[in-house]
């Protein structure tokens, strides 16, 4: 069995080298190639990496693979990628489901099953203090590239769009704050409104943790069997990850183009520099500081991030990353206590890209904004970008919000929104490695991480 794994692996790549090859000399037209015989080549490639996937049965390799597949779909064959974006709305529907029951039952065993409510008040105000420190910092981050890159410098007005932007009501602080309180739980299930399920939930577990042993311990089994559930559910879910993810890569290849990288290139390259200085330089220093192996770690979230990334939904990710970080050492209950709180209060992607979409808007419509301006922007920042959670395309709406606040045109918001999806990829798999680590740092912080299950964890495998 291992020879003929070894076999495939040195064929693939073979097929893989001879098809990027292909692909390459004739796009110079350093040697013409028919479009059969380059067709031909990178759809066996395919087949054979389909084929190492399937023998190998790892869901990461899978995904990675679907992405690959979907993107030679959407090349190929563009009105048929269109037409598979069903695929990826059963894979986000499916995940959907799954989010309340899997919040309330995990937040309620975790606050009710351990009847420590003093715990849960230290993770609230660690958790928070943490989310605020490290959003603000992903601001000025946001600040600084587009200051110093200056994408939107150069930029002509657009005569003709027709694109509809979406009506902003603005939000003041009270708006914001009452939006986290759910008015019918049934209501924000059906909306997404993982910030109000999460309160109703802390509030009905420190209920239930008030009860009578004798009375409780009914319930808190009860939620905990539930919680066991909606796990085994979330596996055979994400046996239709790689379809859904290959769908989603097909539908925006096919939709944009495979030369849609060269549209606003430069806030595209800003973005994704900006996202890798802070992983670099404040998401790993973080965890070195909190003594959290980066490598393990990295492999750990490999499949909630390839998820997130195909799909630009944090959601999709969010019962996958919860099962991986209790994987690697962090107890349950600190786990469903940071990570959905975490979605609401730590985009660090988003509130990045915030700082950095709102700057380009200035640059494009050459609007005077000097730095003390920009500072209150951040600051204004720091609270809008908390409310945005359940919301599509929220990014958009708060952006268009601080473009309001401070007098801005909204046609740059136009250009943005033609490059929208890719930068949404690359800021949402960020929220989700920021969440991921803020259970882990948050599980240091109360002394509850385990260590050997943390540098055991690459060396589990998953069934």
């Amino acid at each position: 069995m291992n020879n003929l794994k070894h076999r495939l692996f040195i064929v693939n790549w073979v097929l893989v080298t001879l098809a990027a090859l292909a692909t390459v000399l004739d796009k110079y037209e350093i040697l013409q190639v028919s479009d059969s015989i380059l067709i031909s080549l990178r759809w066996l490639a395919l087949t054979g990496l389909v084929i190492h996937a399937f023998i190998k049965q790892n869901l990461t390799t899978s995904i990675l693979v679907a992405m690959l597949v979907g993107t030679e779909i959407g090349y190929d064959f563009p009105e048929l990628a269109q037409n598979l974006k069903f695929l990826r709305k059963i894979f986000l529907q499916m995940i959907k489901t799954i989010i309340a029951p899997l919040l309330f039952a995990t937040l309620v065993a975790g606050i009710a099953g351990h009847s420590d409510l003093k715990q849960v008040g230290r993770m609230g105000w660690k958790s928070l203090l943490y989310f605020e420190v490290v959003t603000t910092i992903a601001l000025f981050i946001g600040l600084f590239f587009a200051n110093w890159f200056q994408p939107g410098a150069g930029i002509a007005p657009p005569k003709d769009f027709h694109d509809d932007l979406p009506k902003v009501q603005q939000q003041n602080w009270q708006d914001i704050i009452l939006h986290a309180f759910p008015e019918n739980i049934a209501k924000s299930i059906y909306e997404g409104q993982v910030l109000q399920i999460v309160v109703f939930s802390i509030i009905f577990g420190v209920s239930l943790a008030l009860l009578p042993a004798a009375k409780k311990t009914k319930m808190v089994h009860g939620v905990e069997l539930l919680a066991e559930v909606m796990f085994k559910f979330t596996k055979i879910v994400m046996l239709f990850a790689p379809i859904g993810v290959g769908a989603a890569i097909a539908e925006t290849v096919g939709h944009m183009g495979i030369d849609v990288l060269k549209n606003l290139a430069m806030l595209l390259a800003t973005l994704y520099c900006a996202l890798l200085a802070f992983l670099l330089f404040v998401l790993t220093p973080v965890a070195l500081v909190a003594r959290i192996p980066v490598f393990k770690f990295a492999k750990q979230i490999s499949e909630p991030v390839s998820i997130a990334f195909a799909t630009t939904s944090s959601e999709s990710a969010l019962p996958k990353a919860m099962e991986q970080m209790e994987k690697f050492g962090v107890p349950r209950q600190i786990v469903s206590f940071v990570m959905p709180t975490g979605y609401s209060f730590n985009l660090d992607g988003s509130t990045l890209y915030l700082a950095l979409a709102t700057i380009f808007v200035a640059q494009a419509s050459g609007t005077e904004f000097p730095i003390g301006q920009q500072i209150t922007m951040v600051l204004l920042l720091m609270l809008t970008s908390k409310g945005v959670a359940g919301i599509p395309r929220a990014t958009l709406v708060i952006l268009l919000g601080a473009v309001a606040n401070f007098g801005l045109p909204e046609w740059p918001v136009l250009l943005i929104m033609g490059i929208d999806e890719l930068m949404d990829m690359a800021r949402t798999s960020v929220n989700v490695i920021g969440n991921c680590l803020a259970t882990a740092v948050i599980g240091r912080w109360e002394g509850e991480l385990d260590d050997e299950k943390m540098h055991a964890s690459d060396q589990v495998v998953t069934p």
